[in-house]
């Protein structure tokens, strides 16, 4: 039997909206003791009048305390659930791609909160960063072995998100092989490694998919500079579209050797050179050396990682954007991300609009991208939608 959150007068509006998310403020704690619930149990969340709203899995010693996972309360979060899940969700993948490479699991979006899964073919990178999914991993392990038969699992279970929890920390693979702790990718049409051991996150990230399509279509002759370049998401994908010149940045030198590895398996690396350092360093020299880009490519980490550090990451965001668009040529193309959350898309196209008037430049918004359909957005849930990227266009003054 599940246990029972019972909520303040009126809180149940956001839950009745459509929003999943139970915040601990929100919580009746004389009727329902929320700090004496065992961490990652199941419960029924109630309206302040007794009604039921939904069943949750619960983190009682954090602000988000509970997070909706069915509307029936009848259901549990178990093996028999995760496998419907699974199927559900690459139902909706399959529909978009031809090539199982793609985000398997988006957490919330897909109903598994606190689950992420990322699908390389046959072998899996499981992310779990709650209590209620860790007392579940053997079940996730037999979910993807009854539903994909699957070659590897990875627990890739490092990371913030598991420390803000209390949870441990481990990397081990705990089915099947992989050949030097990587992973083949395909996305575009383009292969790549992909380092899922020692990688960030997953090792690969896959929500920019769509956006580094779109350059792809732009790049052919042009040269190309990537910074935060990661393992060349961006930069090989530019350099197989035809890119007649790749840089790519990162201060990572494990990364860059992945990079260097990927240009070779595609071809490609007589025309990629890499640059390890910090990005605002290297910027800065290259424009020192009097370089210039057809296309710069800025994808930085998430600058604003915290809502109190909106002020301090826009500025980092306007700093990047102001070097980047300083070594582009006469008519050139930036292309500026953000995996900021907590940066409004309006705030990144002011930053633009500023920046642009700074440098004595005519910048045009040409398109715009956000993360791939692997990466579902709910409506009533705002932090689902996270990724944005423009793609400007940037003139002399006129």
């Amino acid at each position: 039997m599940h246990a029972v959150i019972r909520l303040k007068p009126k809180a149940e509006r956001r839950l009745k909206a459509g929003h999943l998310w139970v915040y601990s403020n929100e919580v009746d704690t004389q009727a329902t003791p929320l700090k004496t619930m065992p961490e990652g149990c199941q419960a029924i969340v109630e309206a302040a009048n007794g009604k039921p709203l939904g069943v949750a899995v619960v983190s009682p010693k954090q602000l988000i305390c509970a997070r909706l996972f069915s509307r029936d309360i009848k259901t549990e979060l178990n093996g028999s659930l995760i496998v419907h899940r699974l199927k559900v969700a690459a139902g909706g993948r399959d529909m978009w791609f031809d090539k199982p490479y793609y985000r398997l699991v988006y957490g919330d979006s897909d109903g598994l909160p606190g689950l992420v899964i990322d699908r390389f073919a046959n072998v899996f990178v499981v992310q779990i960063s709650t209590m209620a999914m860790e007392l579940l991993k053997d079940d996730i392990v037999a979910a993807l072995n009854k539903v994909f038969k699957a070659e590897t699992i990875v627990m890739k279970n490092d990371g913030k998100l598991r420390q803000v929890e209390g949870l441990p920390e481990y990397v081990e693979i705990v089915q099947g092989a992989l050949v030097d702790n990587m992973a083949m990718v395909e996305e575009n049409g383009v292969p790549c490694w992909a380092p899922v051991i020692e990688g960030q996150k997953t090792g690969w990230f896959y929500d920019h998919r769509m956006n580094r399509a779109e350059l792809q279509k732009v790049v052919k002759g042009k040269r190309v500079l990537d910074v935060f370049s990661y393992v060349g998401g961006w930069g090989i994908q530019a350099a197989a579209a035809g890119a007649a010149e790749v840089h790519c940045s990162d201060a990572s030198a494990k990364a860059l050797d992945f990079v260097e590895l990927n240009a070779e398996l595609n071809g490609v690396q007589d025309k990629v050179v890499t640059w390890e350092g910090d990005a605002f360093q290297c910027l800065r020299q290259l424009r020192d050396n009097r370089e210039t880009f057809d296309v710069v490519v800025v994808d930085p980490p998430a600058f604003i990682p915290r809502r109190k550090d909106i002020k301090e990451g826009e500025q980092a965001y306007r700093r990047i954007n102001q070097l980047a668009m300083r070594l582009l040529a006469k008519d050139g193309l930036l292309v500026s991300a953000s995996c900021s959350m907590h940066l409004a898309e309006d705030s990144l196209q002011d930053i633009i609009r500023s920046v642009a008037r700074e440098t004595d430049r005519d910048a045009t918004i040409v398109a715009q991208g956000h993360q791939g359909p692997d990466h579902p957005v709910l409506p009533a849930i705002p932090e689902t939608r996270y990724l944005k990227s423009m793609f400007v266009r940037v003139l002399p003054t006129s």
